[in-house]
C-alpha cells in the first residue's frame, strides 16, 4: 500500500493513503537510507510504502520513493548528522520578526542559503509589524529588511497574524502549492497558520518577557490540506528552531548559494575563489562599492567557518 507522510512524531509516522485513510505507522530499527546521515530517515512529505494491515498487524513503512528534494539542517549535537525538515516540497516560507523576537539576518540568510542549495524557492514572511512602532527608524528598518532580499529576488512579504494583514497574500502564494513553514520559536508562526486553515487550532504561547525569546509549541512535523485553495495545496508546520546549521556545503561552493555573490563571482581572477583574501576576488570589490551588502557577506562567513575542517566533532 502507496501513501504519503504527513506526520513525524519521532516514534510514530502517519500516513494518508492512496485510498483516502490514514494509518499509524512504524519503522524498523535498522531502516536507514543510504547516502546521508540523518536523525530521522523517514520525513514528512516522503512518499512511501507500507505493509498490509489486513492481519492486524503493526504497519510499517518499508520504502520510500525517491525525493523530489528535500530541505535538512545540521542536528543541534553538533555532529555531522542532519536533520530532515521536510521533503517534495514545491518552496519553502521562512516566518520572521523584526522586534519580539528579533530574528537575526545570520539566521535568514543561512535558512535561504539551505533553499538555494536544494533548489527550493525560498518567500520571507516578516510577521508581527503591528508591534513596530510608527515611527522612522522602525519603519525604515522594515524597509530597508524588505528592499535587501527583494533586490537579491526574494518575495518578502510584511504581515500580522494578530490583525490579520497581509494574509491574503500570503494565501495566494500558497495556492496549488506543497510549502514547508519554518522559523525560530517565538515569530508566530502557529498563530499565522491558524489564520491559514481555521479550525486547526495549534497551540500558541506568550513571548517571555525575560528574555524576548519564545517558547516551542509545535513539537512535531506535521502535513495539512489548506482549505479555499486548489488540490494539492498542502502547508508543512515544523517545530521552531534557534539556530541553523548548514550542512553538505563544499567551502569553494557555498558563494553559489547566494545569488548576489555568486552574480559577481564570475569576474573573480580565480576559479575557486573564497573571495576571503585572494587577490582578483571581484565579490570584495563589490562589496566595498556597497553592491554587496555587509550582513550577507558576514553570513557568508559564517557558513564558510562551518564547513572548516573539525569544527564539529564526527557522528558515530
Amino acid at each position: 500500500m502507496k501513501g504519503i507522510v504527513i506526520k513525524n512524531t519521532g516514534s510514530d509516522y502517519l500516513v494518508s493513503t492512496e485510498t483516502g485513510g490514514r494509518i499509524n505507522c512504524k519503522i524498523k530499527g535498522n531502516f536507514r537510507l543510504k547516502g546521508i546521515r540523518t536523525t530521522n530517515p523517514v520525513a514528512v512529505g516522503d512518499h512511501v510504502t507500507i505493509t498490509d494491515t489486513a492481519g492486524g498487524d503493526t504497519p510499517y513503512i518499508i520504502s520510500i520513493e525517491p525525493r523530489r528534494n528535500y530541505i535538512i539542517r545540521r542536528a543541534s549535537n553538533l555532529s555531522k548528522q542532519a536533520h530532515i525538515l521536510a521533503s517534495n516540497l514545491d518552496q519553502v516560507c521562512l516566518v520572521a520578526t523584526l522586534a519580539h523576537p528579533t530574528t537575526s539576518t545570520t539566521f535568514i540568510d543561512r535558512f535561504l542559503a539551505t533553499a538555494e542549495a536544494y533548489r527550493i524557492p525560498a518567500i520571507i514572511v516578516i510577521n508581527k509589524i503591528d508591534l513596530l512602532e510608527e515611527n522612522n527608524e522602525d519603519m525604515d528598518y522594515l524597509e530597508a529588511v524588505k528592499y535587501l532580499y527583494e533586490s537579491i529576488g526574494y518575495k518578502v512579504c510584511a504581515v500580522s497574524a494578530r490583525t490579520g494583514e497581509g494574509v491574503e497574500d500570503i494565501k495566494r502564494l500558497l495556492d496549488g502549492k506543497v510549502t514547508l513553514f519554518s522559523g525560530n520559536s517565538g515569530v508566530g508562526k502557529s498563530t499565522l497558520i491558524n489564520l491559514l486553515i481555521p479550525g486547526i487550532e495549534l497551540a500558541t504561547a506568550e513571548i517571555s518577557a525575560t528574555h524576548d525569546t519564545g517558547m516551542h509549541t509545535t513539537t512535531f512535523s506535521e502535513m495539512f490540506d489548506i482549505p479555499g485553495l486548489s488540490a494539492g495545496s498542502r502547508l508543512i508546520d515544523t517545530p521552531g528552531v534557534k539556530g541553523f546549521g548548514t550542512l553538505e556545503f563544499d567551502r569553494h561552493e557555498v558563494g553559489h548559494f547566494f545569488p548576489e555573490i555568486f552574480k559577481y563571482s564570475h569576474d573573480c581572477r580565480y576559479g575557486n575563489c573564497t573571495h576571503t583574501c585572494e587577490p582578483g576576488c571581484a565579490v570584495k570589490k563589490a562589496l566595498e562599492e556597497n553592491l554587496i551588502s555587509e550582513s550577507r557577506y558576514s553570513s557568508y562567513l559564517s557558513i564558510l567557518e562551518d564547513s572548516a575542517e573539525d569544527k564539529y566533532r564526527k557522528g558515530y
